[in-house]
């Protein structure tokens, strides 16, 4: 029987076989390093993923409804406050809804806020705001008056400020267009008068306000008249002369009314 190797022996065949080279310990049996691996067993490929596709929304359908349900002009207000589908209103200060006598006989429906009205929250402010309240109080009528004869109430057909003051986009229109019908609906004047290519273009469908200007309409089963904006005045005081013959047909048409 052998006897076992001392520690002293084992230790120098060890230093030995690692001065020529060997890293790794000899196995009990030997290990074909030639043989491919074992093919691991694939992951079962799991289902995929359907998206679940939500149902669009449209907005002049949203806003439809949102008018419809409004009972009175403070709840038009809110309805439109309420109203997420515009992206003008994230870029706008104030909700611009109206202004003036809201039992009046005649309504003005302008385009959109400018700078001055987006700030104080109002339609018709600042200089084109001003010309307006000139060329109403030429045929006796003010914003400030009590009397629904004498008086004017004012609102557009946005109620937010478009940036830089450019012109509403069809959609922009379009989606909003519910709540000025339902504005007219309340507020039931006898008369209309609708300033500038954009109110034309939401009331009418139509655009030239050269060529519509002074020309009654029918809008919402009023009678409408196309005017001049004040601002395209301000930029075109050659127009004003147009413009004072729309005011005293207007004026004619008012009493008429009476």
């Amino acid at each position: 029987m052998e006897s076992a190797m001392d520690y002293h022996t084992a230790r120098a065949l060890l230093e030995w076989q690692v001065e020529l080279g060997a890293t790794e310990a000899i196995l009990d049996a030997p290990v074909n390093r030639y043989e491919a691996p074992a093919q691991k067993p694939k992951p079962q490929a799991e289902a995929p993923v359907v998206p679940v596709k939500k149902p669009e929304v449209d907005p002049v359908q949203v806003a439809r409804s949102l008018a419809q349900a409004a009972g009175d002009l403070a709840a038009l207000k809110s309805a439109l406050e309420s109203f997420d589908h515009c992206d003008l209103k994230r870029g706008a200060q104030s909700l611009v809804f109206s202004d003036g006598n809201a039992e009046a006989k005649l309504m003005i429906i302008g385009e959109a806020p400018g700078r001055d009205e987006d700030r104080e929250g109002r339609p018709f402010v600042g200089r084109a705001g001003h010309l307006l309240d000139r060329m109403l109080a030429a045929i006796e009528l003010s914003r400030g008056s009590e009397s629904p004869q004498d008086s004017v109430y004012i609102t557009n057909i946005l109620p937010w400020r478009p940036p830089q003051n450019r012109d509403p986009k069809p959609d922009e229109i379009a989606m909003l267009m519910p709540f000025v019908q339902r504005h007219v609906e309340l507020a039931n004047p006898d008369i209309l008068v609708l300033m500038g290519n954009i109110a034309c273009q939401g009331v009418l469908g139509k655009r030239g306000i050269t060529r519509l200007r002074g020309e009654w309409a029918e809008a919402f089963g009023k009678p409408a008249l196309p005017m001049f904006h004040p601002a395209y005045l301000l930029r075109s005081p050659h127009a004003k002369r147009e413009a004072w013959a729309d005011l005293l047909e207007l004026k004619s048409r008012l009493r008429d009314k009476e």
